[in-house]
Parts: C-alpha cells; structure tokens; sequence
C-alpha cells in the first residue's frame, strides 16, 4: 500500500465519522422527544447514500464527458454496481499484475461516497421535530441522484489528462472540498424543505428552541471539527506542501469563527453560549472547505471571523422572514459556504487569483456564477421533490406526533424513566 493511498483511506474514515457526529451535534440540538428521529435521518443517510453511491453515484462521475447532455449528468448505469471495475481488479489479481490503479479506483470511490454522505445528512437539520422517516430516505435518494451525484461531477471531475471536465471546473471556479456542491447545495435544499413543511405546530419561536443537550452538542462539534482535516486534506493529488497548508487553515477558520460568533452573541445576548461557540466552529468550518488550498492562513482568520459574525446575525433572519429552518442550516450552510466561496474572487493566491491581489474581477464572477446556479438547482429539485412527497404519502408527521414527540411516534424513546 502506498502511503498516499494509506492517508486517502484514513481521511475517508475522518468523514465517514462525521456523519455520526453531525447526528450528535443534530441530536443535542433538538427536543428530547425527538432526539432519536433528529438521529436517524444522519444514520439513514449514511446507509442509503452509500448504497447509491456504489450502484451508481460514482459511475455518473466517472462517465461524465466533455460537452453535451453527459456532460452534466455522465451515465450512471455504465458501470451499475462497480461490476465493470471489480472485473478489471479480479482480472490483476488473476494475472499477478500491478493493482496500484484498481486500488486507487476503490480508495477514490470511497472518499466521494463519504461525501455524499455527509451532504445528504446536512439538509435534515431545517425538518427536525416534524418530519417522517422513510418520505425522508425517499428525499434523500432522489435528491442525491439528481443533484449530488452530477454535481460533484461538475466540480471535481476530470480527464485521463487531469483536466477539469466539468463545467464549473473547467469554467476555473475554484472549490477545493464542496463549498457548492456540498454546501450551498445542502443549504438550498434546506430552505427548500422548510419551505414544504412549513412551522413546527410546537417550538417555533426563540423561548422554546434551547437545545436539549449541549455537552452532546460540543461532542458532535469536536468530531466535525476533526473529520473535517479529512475532508478538507483527503483530496487526491494534493502535494505535501498543499497539504499542510490545508490542514493549517482547516485549524484557523474554525476558531476564528468560535470567536467572531461569541462576540455577537455577547453584544447582541448579553452572554456567550456553548451552543454559539459550536455553531461558530461550524460556520468557520463550512467557509473554509472550498478556500482552504487558495488562501494564506491571515486571510482564513479574516474568513473565519467574518462568517462567525455573519452567519451569527444570518440565523436570525428565520424569525423575521418565518421560514423554520430548526437547527439553521440555512444560515450556517448556504450562507457560509457562499461567503467562503466568493471570498475567492477577492482573497485566492494559489490556483487562481483573486480582485485584491490583481486578477481582476474575473474570479469573482466565477466564484459567484457557479454557487448561484448550484443554489438555484438544487433548492429547485429539493423543493419539487419535498412538495411531491408531502402531498402524496406525506412527509410531515400528524400534529399530535409533533406534539407528543416523535420519536415514540416513528423509533422509540431516546430517554427511559428509571425506577
């Protein structure tokens, strides 16, 4: 095994873990009487997304092509199942040839699942306390296979010659760990859903959406913030000096926005919460994703504490405008990983250049460009999708469930009386 192969499969580990500890950051954040419904739309996710990523989310990034309708969406029945590339590997192993490229393939493969993974899991944030378990996993394939799937093809996919392929890539967009596809797109999808369901019948208001448990909150903080150096380091081909400055910014951000968010918070609140801290550690970690590579670490401090103190004031605006996005997707995951993303066209020094250091506007109209149309895309798909469920099978739970709590209505109780 190769040592770059050997860091590919421990970040892929780093994210397949963050999926678990967004259900705990998730879990602590809602009711006690949905907790384990709040969970198992993360838990979910981590079981289909990887079933269709290996049936056919991969092969539609590995056929993607450069010009035409292939061009935006490949061919995912090419090779359905992997069984074309288990062929090719079985034939090496038969022959005693090399297996570095077949290796490769697989160890490749299973770092994008792990960010199907996570994407998908982010959108059920805006429908926590109401929404059903299967219309959801019937969600989430859909939207996974119509926006996902093809989107991550249009960031990152590229030529036997390593040339971006897809259209935001080949445009020069810069994104270097999912500020669009992961993101914004999660982000849109999120508002999108909240949209569809509409207010929870209990807890929509600032006195009734204290977080039932804040240790589990700074829990699910602490193994983001370290699955997220897997992330954001786990690309392949990224050299060694690459790799630290990465791994150096994906350190800087995160704190950098724990403190711009506790700093609103006190002038805003009166006092700094935990659950504040960690949101900020969040916003800081979505921001960075897509900079993280381009920018010097002084500039991820200034992005750091930016998307803290906007993205602090951003969670607001759901009770001025009344949408219920219940644990802030929207205000923590579009609005950040669009800040992050356009921060490019002003701050990137490495792969592209950015308006303050002499490249003209041209990156930032890409920068925006391309996040623009991931948002519009994938609230589109998400809200015809959500709205399609809801008024066929139903997505939102009976109000006397969400009123009761779901969790007995729908798994089971997250919490027994003893004695």
């Amino acid at each position: 095994m190769t040592t770059d192969l050997a860091w590919q499969l421990l970040c892929t580990a780093l994210v397949i873990f963050m999926t678990p500890g967004l259900a705990f950051f998730y879990g602590g954040l809602v009711k006690s009487k949905s907790v384990v419904s709040m969970m198992m739309l993360s838990f979910g996710s981590l079981g289909l997304i990887t079933l269709l990523w290996v049936l056919y989310g991969f092969s539609g990034i590995g056929t993607i092509s450069e010009s035409g309708f292939t061009n935006f969406f490949g061919n995912p029945f090419q090779d359905f199942g992997l069984t074309g590339a288990f062929g090719d590997l079985v034939k090496e192993f038969d022959d005693g040839t090399a297996v570095e490229d077949s290796t490769n393939f697989f160890g490749g493969l299973a770092f994008g699942g792990s960010f199907a993974i996570i994407t998908v899991a982010l959108i059920s944030g805006s429908i926590a306390d109401r929404a059903k378990f299967w219309p959801w996993l019937l969600f989430a394939g859909i939207w996974a296979t119509v926006v996902y799937f093809p989107g991550q093809a249009w960031v990152w996919a590229l030529n036997a010659d390593g040339d971006y392929i897809g259209w935001i890539g080949k445009w020069g967009a810069l994104d270097w760990a999912g500020g669009t596809i992961v993101h914004q797109a999660a982000g849109a999808a999120a508002l999108a859903l909240a949209l569809v369901l509409g207010q929870r019948k209990v807890g929509f208001s600032k006195e009734e959406t204290a977080a039932h448990n804040v240790p589990l909150v700074l829990i699910g903080t602490a193994i983001l913030w370290f699955g997220w150096f897997g992330f954001n380091t786990g690309v392949p081909g990224t050299t060694q000096g690459q790799t630290t400055l990465i791994f150096l910014n994906t350190l800087i951000a995160p704190a950098a926005g724990l403190i711009g968010w506790i700093i609103v918070e006190k002038f805003k609140d009166g006092k700094s919460t935990a659950v504040g801290a960690a949101s900020g550690v969040v916003a800081g970690l979505v921001a960075i994703t897509p900079a993280c590579a381009h920018i010097a670490p002084i500039w991820a401090i200034v992005l750091g504490l930016l998307v803290g103190v906007v993205c602090c004031l951003a969670v607001e605006l759901k009770w001025k405008l009344g949408f219920d996005d219940t644990l802030d997707v929207v205000g923590i995951h579009l609005v950040a990983g669009f800040i992050g993303c356009a921060y490019l066209g002003f701050f990137a020094q490495v792969g592209g250049t950015g308006l303050f250091f002499g490249g003209g506007f041209d990156q930032l109209i890409k920068q925006v460009g391309s996040s623009v149309a991931v948002i519009a895309f994938a609230f589109i798909v998400a809200y015809v999708v959500g709205l399609a469920i809801e008024k066929t099978i139903g997505f939102r739970a009976k109000e006397e469930d969400e009123v009761a709590g779901i969790d007995l209505a729908i798994h089971e109780p997250g919490y027994q009386e003893v004695g």
